[in-house]
């Protein structure tokens, strides 16, 4: 029997795409740091029963409602949550970290949405998740690579630090006056931008300080 097993098991494995539309899939997924999507197999106009073709032949696993990779593909969490939750910003100590601004991974990551998103299903993923106005919502958005090479939609450095200074989120103040710290001998700070975000975020007399010790 267990022979019988590890047969099975290598024929699955060594099993080559039936079908032209599970060559496609496996070649979207291959151009996309081995992820794949049901909505992206949709919209090229596969029927989605392909996919659980690949995935009961081993060929791609399902590790999301909706999101699949390829066996050998390295699980990106942070690219997984987005694709899981697309209306998600990072925000917060994980901007902080993606930005290389603190060398402390965060325990739990942080994403920002639009008010009127509902987060139940983000709160039961163990994200921290907070909603902003539509307006602010949309400023200061960027892309980073994550650590597999995949693009992350996040605030950018002047928008993570008006948001790390807010009253509302109770920030750690060793790693914020880091930072504050790095942000201010960088040559890339941006202070009239830093400033402007500050004004529309109502968080001007704080960055002024920080900035008026700092500088």
């Amino acid at each position: 029997m267990l022979n019988n097993g590890i047969v099975y098991s290598m024929n699955v494995q060594n099993r080559q795409p039936k079908t032209e539309d599970e060559t496609k899939i496996l070649r979207m997924a291959e151009t996309q740091n081995g992820v794949i999507t049901s909505t992206q197999v949709t919209q090229a106009g596969i029927p989605r029963r392909s996919l659980t073709s690949l995935v009961h032949y081993g060929q791609l696993v399902r590790v999301e409602r909706g999101i699949y990779t390829l066996p050998e593909t390295w699980e990106d969490e942070l690219y997984l949550l987005q694709l899981r939750f697309s209306r998600g910003i990072f925000s917060h100590e994980t901007a902080l970290y993606l930005h290389a601004m603190t060398d402390r991974t965060p325990a739990r990551y942080t994403m920002t949405f639009p008010f009127g998103y509902n987060p139940g299903n983000v709160l039961k993923r163990g994200v921290i998740a907070k909603v902003t106005s539509e307006e602010t919502y949309l400023l200061g958005i960027m892309t980073l690579p994550s650590q597999s090479g995949n693009s992350l939609k996040v605030y950018d450095i002047e928008r993570t630090l008006c948001d790390m200074v807010r009253t509302r989120h109770k920030a750690d103040i060793q790693v914020l006056n880091e930072a504050m710290r790095m942000y201010a001998g960088s040559r890339d700070k941006n202070i009239s931008r830093l400033m402007q975000y500050a004004k529309r975020l109502r968080v001007t007399s704080k960055i002024q300080t920080y900035m008026e010790i700092l500088l």
